[in-house]
């Protein structure tokens, strides 16, 4: 074989690779974005062309490639898009996705409902008792539900059986992730709350790495987590608020965080604690006045935003055991109890001090 074959036969199989690997990459992109469940919301709006619903698919992460998809469309031309809005999973490939949107099977019969973070399940109950009519005795027994909290347990990678304790006021609270969602309207309360759950998987998925894993459980996580909601509020620095918690719980200190008395005592902000309530030890929730020394309250007493939960898995390493916040959230720590009494005094002298709304 001569020398000039052997150019020709390596060029061939050349463009033969580049063709596999070509057709391999265009596979792959066709691909669901996620391994697992994770549903949202998609409008196609009437008149919309396919190139505009790809690059709406794309931006909203649910699919890999446009030009893949483009492809596929153009390879496939009697698929198209029907205006309306979708429940979409991001775990389909584009031929799934495109599969629902051309039959236009559209939520038709659907509401929006917005979950804020920083709230207690007690507010959520309320709005979906006001959205869909189901009783709050109704929501209260499903979440007391033993059969239903085990199925969740089996289910979901961050739920274990921290949430079968009998000293929680609310066997999910701070499981059920704020956003905004989109539910059909006779949607069942097991539904509603698989969707928040779903989403709140996800949103840990991505931190799946924190080596503080290690040391606490999910359950511990998102309890420190919904502290840092509350506490972190007024701060613009979370991280550093989280270090702080984290310090206080090595050298065996109690929290001394407000926002867990009010959970304890199920008060809101307007009202203001009394000695009693703040010296009740007895009371897991409790990590006033030397309560709970080295522990973290029994569950999370608020729902933590995305912020917060990346602050409770990544908080910053300093030597700080206290911080507050002005009313321009700016953040000031400090080492000793003298030196944080003495800066609150100099924030309500210079019309700083923060006040809870």
């Amino acid at each position: 074989m001569n020398k000039k074959v052997k150019i020709i036969i390596s060029i061939v199989i050349g463009v033969l690779v580049v063709i596999l690997l070509l057709i391999g990459l265009y596979f792959y992109s066709l691909k669901g974005v996620s391994k697992k469940d994770d549903y949202v919301t998609f409008k196609v709006s009437s008149g919309s062309s396919l190139k505009t619903v790809v690059n709406d698919l794309y931006d909203k992460k649910i699919i890999r490639s446009k030009i893949a998809t483009l492809i596929y469309l153009k390879l496939n031309s009697k698929i198209g898009a029907q205006a309306g809005t979708y429940n979409l999973n991001k775990k389909d490939s584009v031929e799934e996705i495109f599969t629902i949107l051309n039959k236009g099977d559209a939520i038709v019969d659907s509401v929006s409902i917005t979950f804020l973070e920083g709230k207690r399940i007690t507010d959520y109950i309320k709005q979906i008792e006001d959205t869909f009519g189901y009783s709050e005795s109704d929501i209260l027994a499903l979440l007391k539900d033993k059969e239903y909290l085990q199925e969740l347990i089996d289910k979901y990678q961050f739920i274990d059986e921290s949430i079968l304790n009998n000293n929680l006021y609310y066997s999910l609270e701070g499981y059920l992730f704020p956003s905004t969602y989109e539910f059909y309207k006779d949607e069942s309360l097991k539904g509603i709350f698989k969707k928040m759950l779903d989403k709140m998987q996800n949103v840990l998925d991505n931190y799946s790495t924190s080596q503080l894993l290690s040391k606490y459980s999910y359950h511990e996580i998102l309890t420190m987590a919904s502290i840092v909601e509350l506490e972190g509020a007024k701060s613009l620095d979370r991280e550093g608020v989280a270090g702080v918690f984290y310090n206080r719980l090595n050298i065996g200190d109690s929290l001394g965080s407000d926002v867990t008395t009010y959970y304890a005592v199920r008060k809101d902000f307007s009202k203001p604690l009394l000695n009693s309530e703040l010296n009740d030890c007895n009371n897991g929730y409790n990590t006033r006045n030397g309560c709970n020394k080295g522990k973290l309250p029994v569950g999370p007493i608020s729902s933590p935003s995305k912020e917060s939960i990346e602050a409770a898995l990544n908080p910053k390493n300093h030597d700080y055991y206290y911080f507050v916040a002005d009313k321009n959230k700016n953040t000031y720590f400090t080492k000793t109890y003298s030196e944080h009494q003495a800066k609150i005094n100099e924030l309500k002298s210079e019309g700083l001090w923060y006040e809870y709304e």
